[in-house]
């Protein structure tokens, strides 16, 4: 298998990674506090990593010192803003409003590709951002547009928007900046850079909200965290972006709607509606029209 039909094969499994974290989140409120879940699954992921990758950082460590800014930056946008800050939102902001934020963002992301990469969007690629903006609306949408124009903003969007924001910027810096590190000694890097910012800020959290007791919960939690949408997904995003580029890579984030349907009614039983499949039935044609050669 060559390495771009590898990485076409990994745009269909990554988002079934990452939409585990949307169910994590929703089994987290009450349990652990938003800082202490990301920096638990951070930290658990930097440990599952060292193994691999710590020989070579230490056999890096001149290029280290010299991608170090690089490394506290991304892990700034992809660890701490997209890590606790979804997790701050999703206490108070609805499903609908999160899934219409992060809508917007392959669309950024491409956007982005054209003029700071210089990756190109053709016309077909347009048709299939369109088909699966299109069922990502309808899915949200219920199936009904009155549920879109009834949509009201509260305090924990500005948490979302930045995390989205946010997204972007990783997704756009992660490509602009190369790298001479492999790609398990990059993430690891980018993670503790990630934790550096989180720490004080998880520190202050414990301490406003009284130091949590170890919960078999919160403990679960950060370790599926730690492995599904932290170091596999992530690990899997950089590789996808290396081979495909970052616009087309964004699109993955469309499948996300369709994943999490199948797999809350698989764990939580939540059966999908007529919408989840009518959403797919443009999803997925979207991203076989990006993806073709």
């Amino acid at each position: 298998m060559t390495r771009e039909r590898r990485a076409l094969v990994l745009l269909w499994v990554v988002p079934a990674l990452w939409s585990s974290n949307y169910l994590i989140a929703r089994a987290a409120r009450g349990v652990i506090g938003p800082h202490l879940l990301a920096f638990g699954r951070w930290s658990l992921a930097l440990v599952l990593l060292l193994p691999v990758a710590g020989p070579g950082l230490w056999r890096k460590r001149a290029l280290l010192r010299e991608e170090a800014w690089h490394c506290l930056v991304l892990g700034a946008f992809g660890m701490w803003i997209c890590g606790a800050w979804v997790y701050l939102g999703g206490q108070t902001t609805s499903a609908t409003n999160i899934a219409l934020f992060y809508a917007a963002t392959p669309i950024a992301i491409s956007v982005a590709g054209v003029f700071l990469l210089g990756e190109p969007l053709s016309v077909p690629r347009r048709w299939a951002v369109a088909l699966a903006l299109f069922g990502v609306l309808l899915v949200i949408a219920k199936g009904d547009p009155a549920n879109l124009l009834g949509v009201r903003l509260v305090v924990g969007d500005a948490w979302i928007l930045a995390a989205a924001a946010s997204w972007v910027a990783y997704s756009v810096l992660l490509k602009r900046w190369p790298s001479g590190l492999g790609p398990a000694e990059r993430l690891a890097a980018i993670i503790a850079g990630g934790l550096l910012l989180l720490a004080p800020f998880t520190l202050w959290e414990s301490w406003r909200a009284g130091w949590p007791r170890p919960d078999s919960r919160a403990l679960g939690l950060i370790a599926l965290a730690a492995v599904l949408p932290g170091v596999l997904s992530y690990g899997a995003y950089s590789y996808l972006q290396r081979e495909l580029g970052a616009s087309r890579t964004a699109l993955l984030l469309y499948l996300a709607p369709v994943y999490s349907a199948i797999l809350a009614w698989l764990l939580l039983g939540e059966r999908p509606a007529w919408y989840h499949l009518a959403g797919a039935a443009f999803i997925l044609p979207g991203i076989w029209l990006a993806t073709r050669a």
